[in-house]
């Protein structure tokens, strides 16, 4: 035989190996988005996840309204009721997340899923907002236009991801939900950088003062670690929902990618 057959007999001897290798090992994946019993187990964990998330919020609103009941709705009380909304709405959906999944028409669908994320961004977006009065006061800033500021970001992406939706129901094109994707993906980069700046700066004061009290080191501890965290997550978010946007096989709002969603979601509560 050749010696140029018997390399090509080995290379795709090796080649078949390998693959097959790779086959074995993820197999268990597969078989674990096709199972209807790990769909159903995986999806009620993060139900019960999220449900869990959402009774702590709501139990530390009564906390504080006990605490100091007459300061009416203060940044803090309305920051813990959104979350409580916003994390009871998807254990709703994961308790539910077969009709989701499987709900006509599409864009329901994409509004149904699309909604808690808004409501995320606002949540946390108002944390930004909060970070933001404290450090402009500390700064004899104005803080007069901040307010105004959030509620006009906040209303003008709801109003383009509701002109997104209806683009979806006229059209039915895949380009419009791809669009609708991306929407999610922005508007989480705009969360991140929103964090990284006044999280950043909050920080930074924070730590050219002299840190003597233990409550001090506390507060700066939690800012830098807040920011952290929340710029990694809507990070991680807007590479996901952009890789999802243009990937089947990453798509995130189906009912045979369990694992992902359980990674997804997890990472992100």
């Amino acid at each position: 035989m050749p010696p140029q057959s018997v390399t090509m007999r080995l290379n795709s001897l090796v080649l078949g190996d390998f693959m097959s290798y790779n086959g074995g090992v993820f197999d268990w994946w597969d078989e674990i988005d096709e199972s209807e019993k790990w769909q159903r187990g995986i999806f009620y964990v993060l139900c019960a996840s999220y449900a869990l998330v959402s009774f702590v919020a709501l139990v530390q609103l009564f906390c504080i309204q006990l605490r100091v009941p007459d300061y009416g709705w203060t940044t803090q009380k309305v920051f813990h009721l959104m979350n409580f909304l916003v994390n009871g709405l998807r254990a709703v959906l994961f308790a539910f997340y077969k009709k989701v999944f499987l709900i006509k028409p599409k864009v329901l669908e994409m509004v149904l899923l699309d909604l808690p994320s808004l409501l995320f961004f606002s949540t946390y977006t108002l944390l930004v907002l909060f970070w933001a009065e404290i450090y402009h006061q500390a700064r004899s800033l104005p803080i007069d236009k901040l307010r105004p500021a959030y509620f006009s970001v906040n209303g003008l992406i709801y109003f383009m991801q509701v002109c997104i939706w209806i683009a979806v129901r006229l059209t039915h094109s895949h380009a419009a939900v791809e669009i609708a994707r991306l929407s999610i993906s922005v508007i989480s980069i705009i969360a991140a950088v929103g964090f990284m700046i006044y999280g950043g700066r909050l920080f930074i004061m924070l730590r050219r003062f002299p840190i003597e009290s233990r409550g001090r080191r506390k507060k700066l501890y939690e800012v830098g670690s807040v920011t952290g965290i929340c710029c990694t997550c809507f990070l991680i978010r807007c590479i996901v929902v952009t890789i999802s946007a243009f990937n089947k096989h990453a798509d995130l709002d189906v009912l045979n990618h369990p694992i992902l969603n359980f990674i997804y979601y997890m990472v992100k509560v």
